[in-house]
């Protein structure tokens, strides 16, 4: 399979102020579709600044880019997990079901794996996040998890490179 972008990244002279902040390839190429990208990200913004904790986010971020074999958000990802707080340790275990994690951590893992395998909670899975998360926080967190499956096959499908 041909690897080559099937979408370039736009011009670095038609970057709007927010692309050349953060020129990095989701979003130079997003870019090529100026009112998609607008309220993508505006959509993408509020999932990163909600109400999960850091850490809860990225957790669930890297499983989903674990699940979704997302190479571009897992490296993007595996960065802001480690400055919410993930240690290098803990990354590197995302991707091993078998790991000993604290029970917190198995519900939002348990979440991600869920809404891969079955495209929906256990009811025993919904009943923990029923415990742990407001109302609020249980939304944010099928969103979150099911933007970054949304994400991961528009990037493995434009075929958007991973920067050097």
């Amino acid at each position: 399979m041909d690897m080559e972008p099937r979408v370039r990244p736009l011009p670095p002279e038609e970057w709007d102020d927010f692309t050349k902040a953060n020129p990095q390839n989701v979003f130079t190429t997003l870019a090529r579709h100026p009112a998609l990208y607008k309220e993508w990200l505006g959509f993408g913004g509020a999932l990163l600044d909600g109400t999960l904790p850091a850490r809860d986010r990225e957790l669930a971020i890297l499983r989903t880019a674990y699940h979704t074999g997302s190479a571009y958000v897992w490296a993007h990802h595996a960065r802001l997990g480690s400055a919410a707080g993930l240690t290098d340790l803990e990354i590197a275990s995302v991707s091993h079901p078998d790991a000993l994690w604290p029970v917190e951590d198995q519900l939002i893992l348990q979440v991600a794996d869920d809404l891969h395998s079955i495209g929906d909670l256990s009811d025993a899975t919904w009943t923990a996040l029923c415990d742990r998360y407001d109302e609020p926080g249980r939304i944010e967190l099928v969103v979150l998890v099911a933007h970054y499956t949304m994400l991961a096959l528009v990037l493995r499908t434009l075929r958007v490179e991973l920067e050097e």
